[in-house]
């Protein structure tokens, strides 16, 4: 194959994906015969963190749970178990956002390991918390562990 045939095939290439995704995409704004839907406006609620399970721990809007890697126990007033989710968010702005919320929730930080897998551990009262934080090529995971404590902790242990 000769120089110019080799770029003739590169420039059809282009053009016919470049085509592609203009098909596509006007196809994804043409529901309901091109009458655009009403944007639906943010209140308040729909901003913040959102509740777990746990109650006492929040969640980034931006992530969904994946349900068959969750469980959860409850007995009244205490709880334990696994939350997993997963999401397109960065890793880091994750861990931001648990460092504040759990501070916002009492929990203290004990520990952490910060890459591109982050493992965060808080203590709260008479239970352990830790957060993974795992950047993939597609998703973010972030897997989150509530565990009861088996005996009281020394207080000048975690402070």
């Amino acid at each position: 194959m000769t120089h110019t045939t080799a770029r003739l095939s590169m420039q059809w290439k282009v053009w016919a994906a470049l085509a592609l995704l203009m098909i596509l995409s006007g196809c994804a704004t043409l529901q309901g015969g091109g009458a655009s839907a009403p944007e639906k406006t943010l209140k308040k609620s729909d901003t913040g963190p959102l509740p777990s399970d746990f109650g006492d721990i929040r969640l980034p809007r931006a992530l969904k749970p994946v349900k068959d890697q969750t469980f959860f126990m409850n007995t009244g007033d205490f709880s334990a178990g696994v939350i997993s989710l997963r999401g397109r968010v960065d890793g880091h702005s994750l861990v931001t956002f648990f460092e504040s919320q759990m501070q916002k929730d009492n929990w203290r930080i004990v520990g952490f390991f910060k890459s591109l897998r982050s493992l965060m551990m808080f203590y709260k009262e008479n239970r352990w918390c830790v957060i993974s934080i795992t950047e993939k090529d597609f998703f973010t995971y972030v897997e989150i562990w509530v565990a009861p404590t088996l005996h009281p902790l020394d207080a000048g242990l975690i402070n």
